[in-house]
């Protein structure tokens, strides 16, 4: 029963996450609360192992949520489920572009989902800047925090970062160092 239930779940994450990976991250924050398949804090690792291991972010959270949850086939199950409706709506898109190639109907829908994807991943972009920054107690089951404090180090270390990548000497460094580095100080500082 919990194979079906991840992969309805993702399909649900999959069919409304427009926008890309980070547009999940929105739906996974509701689905920690709502199930409590996982923390809030657990989503901030799975986004950060998922930023740094190859392939899609939806996937690789998908992949990371389903194998917690249920092994090697809730990660099968939880990626199809999320992969799913892209597939069904690629298809159905290609064969109506076809058809309608040069309709202005079509063009002015895709340019209205524009803004709805701009909006998710501003969402996630800002989930993502709460989970790493600010650490929010909730009851178990409840939206409303009880009590919020601000994470100083990972606050420091964003900025000492942000800073070194606008320096000019070393806006030539690769982004995986950074990652690399950042990863370091976490560890050694334990944040």
């Amino acid at each position: 029963m919990i194979l079906l239930e991840l992969f309805f779940e993702f399909f649900c994450i999959g069919l409304f996450a427009v926008g890309g990976g980070l547009a999940t991250v929105p739906f996974l924050t509701d689905l920690s609360i709502r199930t409590g398949w996982f923390s809030l804090d657990q989503l901030t690792n799975m986004i950060a192992i998922s930023e740094s291991t190859p392939g899609p972010l939806g996937v690789n959270m998908a992949s990371y949520v389903g194998y917690e949850i249920a092994g090697i086939p809730g990660a099968i199950l939880a990626t199809l489920g999320l992969i799913t409706p892209c597939l069904i709506i690629i298809l159905i898109v290609i064969r109506c572009l076809q058809k309608f190639r040069n309709s202005q109907n079509v063009a002015s829908i895709f340019y209205g989902l524009r803004p709805a994807s701009t909006g998710l991943i501003a969402a996630a972009g800002w989930s993502v800047v709460c989970l790493s920054l600010i650490h929010i107690t909730r009851p178990e089951g409840q939206f409303f925090p009880t009590a919020v404090e601000v994470s100083w180090s990972c606050l420091v270390l964003s900025a000492i970062i942000l800073v070194l990548t606008h320096i000019k000497y070393t806006q030539k460094v690769h982004p995986v160092i950074w990652i690399a580095l950042s990863a370091i100080a976490g560890a050694i500082f334990k944040l």
